[in-house]
């Protein structure tokens, strides 16, 4: 077979299908998984002693256990105690749960980041504690947590990978049937490669744009050395 007609008219076309696949496990997960790191962060840092402690075990439980063994717990485990989730809800699910966890984590040291003034000064203002949070300490951290939860949505880029192991036929998994079906195995993965290259390209020059929309004038390492 010639080698245009098989990537263009046979590993393109599977390829295009599996990324869409990989593109709604990416759109279901991201959201609420930033979601989630928020609210962990927040519970952690500013809630009562038993929400940061719960806070606390479930970063801690996530971050140690591998996503891998996670998916399959979901997907595998759960029916046994009557919990059943297609393939597709169990990997949302888990890629959920480790970018939450993860995401909680470099929130939280963006909080830290906040100086304790500002909290005083906001409740001085008359904004209840919550408040302060919501409208004065939240939104710098999230500015400054910037690249590390655009690292982390790159990561769940490639977590995605792992969905075919429940049966997704993912980017990957779709490379995958074809590599085996017509054993063209640097080929396939080779053009999955690249697809996930441009992927990880175009969300990191969002994020360089992004930073610079939501950067306060005059804080950025740029302005500073300028104004030297």
């Amino acid at each position: 077979m010639d080698q245009s007609v098989f990537i263009f008219e046979i590993l393109l076309p599977a390829l295009m299908q599996g990324l869409v696949v990989t593109l709604q496990l990416i759109a279901c997960s991201a959201p609420f998984g930033l979601a989630l790191g928020i609210a962990v962060a927040v519970g952690r840092q500013y809630g009562n002693p038993i929400v940061s402690w719960l806070c606390k075990t479930f970063v801690f439980l996530i971050k140690g256990t591998p996503l891998l063994l996670l998916l399959f717990i979901l997907y595998f485990g759960l029916p046994a105690v009557g919990i059943t989730f297609t393939a597709f809800v169990a990997s949302v699910v888990g890629f959920i749960l480790c970018n939450g966890a993860y995401n909680a984590e470099y929130i939280r040291g963006a909080l830290l980041s906040i100086k304790d003034g500002q909290m005083v000064a906001a409740q001085a203002l008359g904004m209840t504690r919550w408040q302060a949070i919501r409208n004065v300490i939240l939104p710098q951290a999230l500015r400054r947590a910037i690249p590390g939860l655009s690292n982390e949505f790159i990561y769940l880029i490639k977590y995605s990978s792992l969905a075919y192991m429940l049966t997704v036929i993912e980017l990957s998994g779709a490379g995958k049937l074809v590599a085996t079906k017509y054993f063209t195995y640097t080929e396939s993965f080779a053009v999955v490669g690249v697809i996930y290259l441009v992927l990880v390209t175009i969300t990191t020059a969002a994020v360089s744009i992004l930073e610079r929309r939501v950067a306060v004038p005059g804080t950025t390492r740029a302005a500073t050395a300028a104004q030297l």
